[in-house]
């Protein structure tokens, strides 16, 4: 019976990443639609934190006054950190919308997996996560990482032979490289900033639910610190009323989505799993948003299927469940070696701590 909960309650995270994947390429798409409409990145950002924050602000406090658990104080420490929370996912944030309308969404999705790289080196120096070389365990997160990473780059930059098209596809040969160069250079190093941050975003967040294990209530903050950090940044840089407007009505549709969808829902649902299984977890899942993507274009836009994508496909999904085996057989071993240590007369001490599932 208790395994069987156990196996029930592990697949919560699993389905959760997923789902908050779907919301994150659909964010990107109609983020540059709507930018493409002439939407300004910053504006998009303020518009969508502070819709969220809106919505996150009565039913976080509802929720969590509802539940068994008590809120700890609201400290100075715990403020503070929710304001670097709400720094780098601000900056994140400008640099990703700035990078989506230089260059596309595909290499949006694409650059995102370098996340994983960035927030595996990130928690190993603060020793959220294990690494004993002799562990086989370390050994399939590492490689897991690094065929994940390789796995995106193929789908994106190998195109290889046409597979397969729908007959409404009215740009299946054009390939994202065609855009301008130096537009797609920049957008591409924009991206690679919004890498960075969202990694160091990840890091914080797991520090602070350390302190505080309130997923809603530290969402919300976060919002609501970016809402406040991206005003200041219109503010400064949008001088042109006209360019605070939601008309014509994509960009308010495109609002809507990234608020509810994107800042709420994403952002909520990936700060409740990285709560219980950690930032490395919820980053390997960037790799997923490749094959999202790619299925997205071929059904709903005319994209033509190649050989690169199905190819890179595989190697994603090889990545992935590498990764996985790695992290179920270290909480095994977790489990092992804390069950001994338990028995009477035992001497044996846990000798793999998980710290990211006591986040």
């Amino acid at each position: 019976m208790a395994g069987r909960r156990i196996t029930k309650a592990g697949a919560l995270p699993y389905i959760g990443m997923v789902m908050a994947e779907c919301a994150q390429v659909g964010l990107m798409i109609v983020s540059k639609v709507a930018m493409s409409d002439g939407m300004s990145s910053f504006i998009f950002v303020l518009y969508s934190n502070a819709l969220a924050s809106l919505i996150l602000l009565p039913s976080s406090f509802l929720f969590h006054r509802s539940s068994e658990r008590q809120s700890p104080p609201l400290t100075a420490s715990i403020l503070s950190g929710f304001f670097l929370l709400g720094l780098f996912g601000c900056l994140a944030q400008i640099f990703g919308y700035a990078g989506i309308n230089l260059s596309s969404p595909t290499l949006g999705t694409a650059m995102l997996n370098l996340v994983p790289g960035f927030t595996f080196v990130l928690a190993a120096i603060f020793r959220m996560e294990k690494l004993d070389w002799r562990s086989s365990s370390t050994v399939a997160k590492s490689l897991g990482t690094i065929v994940s990473i390789a796995g995106a780059f193929i789908v994106t930059y190998y195109k290889g032979i046409p597979l397969a098209s729908f007959p409404s596809s009215s740009n299946s040969s054009s390939h994202p490289l065609l855009l301008q160069q130096s537009n797609w250079v920049v957008g591409g190093l924009f991206l690679a900033a919004d890498c960075v941050m969202a990694s160091a975003f990840l890091i914080v967040q797991a520090l602070i639910l350390k302190k505080y294990p309130m997923e809603l209530i530290v969402v919300f903050f976060y919002c609501f610190f970016v809402t406040i950090l991206s005003t200041i940044v219109c503010l400064v840089i949008e001088r042109d009323s006209t360019a605070w407007s939601v008309k014509p009505r994509i960009r308010l549709l495109a609002v809507l989505y990234s608020g509810i969808f994107g800042s709420a829902f994403q952002v909520g649902v990936s700060t409740w799993c990285l709560h219980r299984t950690g930032p490395v977890f919820v980053s390997m899942f960037k790799p997923l948003g490749i094959v999202i993507a790619a299925a997205v274009g071929v059904i709903f836009s005319g994209d033509t299927l190649y050989l690169g994508g199905l190819i890179g496909a595989s190697v994603i999904v090889i990545g992935f469940y590498t990764v996985m085996w790695g992290k179920a057989k270290e909480e095994k071993l977790d489990v092992d070696a804390t069950v001994n240590s338990s028995e009477p007369g035992s001497h044996k001490f846990p000798l793999l701590q998980t710290h990211t599932t006591e986040i």
